[in-house]
Formats: structure tokens, C-alpha cells, sequence
């Protein structure tokens, strides 16, 4: 392998959407930083069986639905 060519691998800490902390190894920020999620497997549909919805935090959804409401969508 040629050298000095990888990012850094280090240990940062994941907080999940319900407030719980992780500690993983990655090349995201710096050794220590926290990442902060929006969204997880404790709240996505892939992993919850589609029962809950995502916000739409954004506003695009909204703003999709008001752009075209006339149109019989």
C-alpha cells in the first residue's frame, strides 16, 4: 500500500436519536467528536417495519405538496 494516502482512523462517539452514545471507529472529525444522528436504525422505517414516519424537518415535503396541490395529487 502506498503511504499517506488513507484518512485518519479513529474513535468518535455516535449519539443516537434517542439520546444513547456509541463509541465507533471512523474517519469522520476528529478522535473524540460526537456525531450526532437524525435518523437511525431505532426510528427508520427500513429497521422499524414502516410503522413510523420521518419528519420532515426540512420542509420540503410540505413545500412539494403546496407547490403542486392543485394539480390532483
Amino acid at each position: 500500500m502506498k503511504k499517506d494516502i488513507h484518512p485518519e482512523y479513529h474513535v468518535i462517539n455516535v449519539k443516537m436519536t434517542d439520546g444513547t452514545m456509541l463509541e465507533m471507529r471512523s474517519c469522520w472529525g476528529k478522535e473524540g467528536d460526537t456525531l450526532s444522528l437524525d435518523i437511525d436504525p431505532t426510528v427508520h422505517p427500513a429497521w422499524t417495519g414502516g410503522s413510523s414516519r420521518l419528519l420532515d424537518s426540512g420542509g420540503r415535503v410540505s413545500k412539494f405538496k403546496k407547490k403542486y396541490e392543485g394539480l390532483g395529487f
